[in-house]
């Protein structure tokens, strides 16, 4: 199959430089496959289960939490806020972190600031879940 350059980094650093036959991620509105030959594109990322499929074929799932894609001239840039690699999900960590968001969800005293940064902490705990 045909193959692209991906390059897809976080603030800590680069988490995949490569040729890959395919990216697929979430993006603010709705899920993305780019494939070779793809048109000049950019768009927001959303929160979400992202896979790669590189040069050899071999699929590597990872939890996406935003950022941006580009794609310029035939090459890829994934720039995500956070980005882990299934294998490096620690799922007792994340077990944890949706308990505690269900618990401040169900309290009744929570300010809509409150409200709001216990969903985003309940739905980054379910994409590390699902992703791992």
């Amino acid at each position: 199959m045909t193959t692209f350059h991906l390059t897809v980094v976080t603030p800590d650093g680069c988490a995949f430089d490569g040729q890959a036959e395919r990216v697929v991620c979430r993006a603010i509105d709705g899920d993305l496959a780019i494939l070779a030959k793809h048109g000049d594109y950019c768009t927001a990322l959303g929160m979400g289960e992202a896979h790669i499929v590189d040069a050899d074929g071999q699929r590597r799932r990872a939890a996406c939490m935003g950022g941006m894609l580009t794609v310029l001239n035939g090459n890829v840039h994934l720039v995500a806020t956070t980005w882990e690699w299934a294998e490096e999900i620690d799922q007792a960590r994340a077990e944890a972190s949706k308990k505690r968001a269900e618990e401040i969800l169900a309290r009744k005293d929570l300010d809509e600031r409150e409200y709001e940064l216990a969903q985003a902490r309940l739905k980054r705990a379910l994409v590390r879940t699902s992703v791992h």
